[in-house]
């Protein structure tokens, strides 16, 4: 028995690194996955790498910050299986610069592909969540949301992802009479192809000296952020909502 199966679980965001983590984890538990990507082939072959273990998933190139496209693709998805369980708001993307110099189209892409993604995933779920008893939503933030980072300039990352944490306890007060869950997960420095390439660069990478301060000593892995909300997900949490579940090793609290 897999701790999701019966389960349909909607995870955006699974053409790679922690979105394709948690579909391969997620189908393991015997979940049937609907994903999406904004890349067709990268999301086209997380599908396949699901189905070569022996799990269920179908996939589709989405552009998240379309909400008439999310509302369709997650009405489709409900139609196709019978309903929703689960809505996994994995995907997300920042751009970065200082204050002073940091762009306005800059910080509305971010708020674009941070924030608003995750309300018209939330938006489009939520009557179909609304229908199955213990249905969950996990929205993954960051650290950058609950504390500041020096060498950094990321404060359209840090408001974006504090709006998620914001949302998520909002969504569960508000989701609790109807028997609807919602946590996040905030990870700190995971290595993921996103950031592979700069933790490789080690002492003469953008990241030495934040790394040097992690107080496990290294990164975490995908699969370590998963692992978390795949508890949150699961049954196993019924108990559990309104939670913003750190994932960073420590950072946040000992540094």
């Amino acid at each position: 028995m897999g701790r999701l199966d019966g389960k349909v679980a909607v995870i955006t965001g699974t053409g790679g690194g922690q979105g394709r983590a948690a579909a391969l984890a997620f189908a393991r538990e015997g979940a049937r996955v609907v994903g999406c990507g904004r890349n067709a082939a990268n999301a086209t072959e997380t599908a396949e790498r699901v189905r070569a273990a022996g799990g269920e998933m179908r996939s589709t190139a989405l552009d998240l910050t379309d909400h008439e496209a999310v509302a369709a693709w997650i009405d489709e998805a409900a139609e196709a299986f019978g309903g929703i369980d689960i809505l996994y708001n994995n995907a997300g993307e920042p751009r970065f610069g200082t204050p002073g110099a940091m762009a306005v189209e800059d910080w509305h892409f971010t708020v674009g592909h941070e924030l608003d993604l995750v309300f018209y995933a939330c938006r489009a779920a939520w009557p179909h969540l609304e229908r199955r008893a213990g249905a969950s939503i996990v929205n993954v933030a960051s650290i950058a949301g609950i504390v500041g980072v020096r060498d950094q300039p990321q404060t359209a990352h840090a408001a974006t992802k504090m709006g998620v944490i914001g949302m998520t306890r909002q969504l569960a007060a508000e989701g609790a009479p109807l028997g609807i869950r919602v946590n996040c997960v905030s990870p700190g420095l995971i290595d993921t192809p996103a950031t592979s390439h700069f933790i490789a660069m080690g002492d003469d990478g953008p990241l030495a000296d934040f790394m040097q301060r992690l107080p496990l000593g290294r990164a975490g892995r995908a699969e370590e952020v998963v692992n978390a909300a795949l508890f949150l997900a699961s049954d196993e949490a019924s108990y559990v909502t309104g939670v913003n579940l750190v994932v960073d090793g420590g950072s946040s609290v000992l540094m």
